[in-house]
């Protein structure tokens, strides 16, 4: 059975990616350069002594996620799936991520800081030169109050969005899809943020949230879909991760390589992560996108080639998925093709399967991510044995979590 019967069967399935390049011949191609990654790097930096002040948790200013080694759940998957997997298992912590507790906060709090400073600086009231933390004053609060930032989610990008722009002091709508948590939507109104829901899926929030915005000349649109702004700053953490794994003594080279396992939706926070990896890595990072079988978005853009052109609904699936963060029916084409070269491939993944390992990371390491966050536990299973003559150093891209309210948290456990 081919790729694409599979994926309309909702079958659990792993593609290679057939058009995979070395780095090094397709780097000088790409739309985005490391320049521009540099460039989001150094303007987060700038922001710091605002996100101290304005945020006193987050130490530094700097957003950045821990790395937890995990070798019990390695232990734990071995002897459940009978098999034995190469190299060690570590988890990237972006469910502890300050401010919105989500991979969001990398690309969506980036955006809206760039917006911004943009604003500020071409009005006069702010300069490169500045202390940031001036941003806390009530004449920027004063000022931003007459411009919106609109956003379409499925929850976690809105959460990321809602809290940095209403602390900056921006009028912000989200526009929520059916799948989006309540304890989301009521965490956002608690924020002062206007909610706008939708009964449909994801594209049509998206796509409502643009129209709303294109009519208002002091509205900003985040487009997931879309921007370039979003992709620099998930980007970026990519970037970081070397500095991190150095002072854990992790080299990371041929006989060691990097294998990631990224959740996907739309594809801009796996993309950008993945695109600062190969910037910091080259051809010892592998990087695969992990997706629920009911919404393959990415990985059937990428088979098929139509990218945004295509949706999962045209091949008979529902895109109704536990991952809500997942459950997006279109990708985005922008990431799809800067991505057609650099992913080492894609694999789905059953809802029950997101619970099963759900309870067994909590079991064995104490520790909760949200479903969509489990997507990625897949891969070893389906890499074992490209690796299996290496080392490789397995790393789950955890996604969300910290912010789940503890009802939650305990009807996902007992699931």
């Amino acid at each position: 059975m081919d790729i694409l019967n599979q994926l309309k069967n909702m079958k659990e399935v792993f593609w290679i990616n057939p058009n995979y390049k070395s780095f090094h011949e397709v780097v000088e191609t790409l739309p985005v350069k490391l320049e521009d990654v540099i460039d989001a790097k150094e303007r987060l930096e700038r922001f710091a002594p605002f996100i101290e002040k304005a945020f006193p948790e987050v130490r530094g200013g700097i957003i950045e996620s821990p790395i937890s080694s995990i070798p019990r759940l390695k232990t734990w998957m071995e002897e459940e799936m009978e098999m034995r997997i190469p190299g060690s298992f570590l988890l990237k912590r972006d469910d502890l991520l300050s401010i919105a507790g989500s991979i969001k906060a990398r690309g969506g709090i980036y955006e809206v800081l760039k917006h911004a400073e943009k604003l500020a600086m071409d009005n006069g009231i702010l300069s490169m030169e500045d202390d940031y933390s001036i941003l806390c004053e009530d004449r920027f609060k004063e000022f931003f109050k007459d411009y919106t930032i609109q956003v379409g989610s499925t929850g976690n990008l809105g959460l990321s969005i809602g809290t940095i722009s209403a602390k900056i002091g921006f009028k912000v709508i989200v526009h929520m899809s059916s799948d989006a948590k309540e304890w989301k939507k009521d965490l956002l109104r608690s924020k002062g943020v206007e909610v706008i829901e939708y009964p449909d899926d994801y594209s049509k929030a998206v796509e409502e949230g643009r129209k709303n915005s294109d009519m208002d000349p002091n509205s900003h649109f985040v487009d997931d879909e879309n921007s370039k702004d979003l992709f620099l700053g998930y980007a970026v953490g990519g970037l970081r991760l070397k500095d991190q794994l150095d002072h854990m003594g992790i080299v990371i080279d041929e006989k060691h390589p990097l294998v990631v396992y990224l959740p996907c939706g739309v594809g801009g926070g796996p993309g950008g992560v993945a695109f600062g990896l190969k910037l910091t890595y080259g051809d010892n990072v592998h990087c695969y996108f992990a997706e629920p079988t009911h919404s393959p978005c990415m990985m059937l853009g990428m088979v098929t080639g139509k990218h945004e052109e295509i949706s999962v609904e045209d091949i008979g699936l529902d895109n109704k998925t536990e991952a809500d963060g997942l459950a997006v029916g279109r990708p985005s084409g922008f990431v799809g093709r800067l991505m057609d070269s650099l992913l080492s491939g894609a694999f789905t993944i059953e809802d029950s399967k997101l619970y099963y390992y759900l309870k067994g990371l909590y079991n064995e390491e104490g520790i909760f991510i949200e479903p969509s966050s489990l997507a990625g536990f897949n891969g070893p299973i389906f890499t074992n044995i490209l690796y299996k003559d290496k080392h490789p150093y397995q790393m789950m891209w955890a996604t969300g979590g910290s912010l789940v309210p503890k009802g939650e948290r305990e009807k996902f456990l007992t699931r």
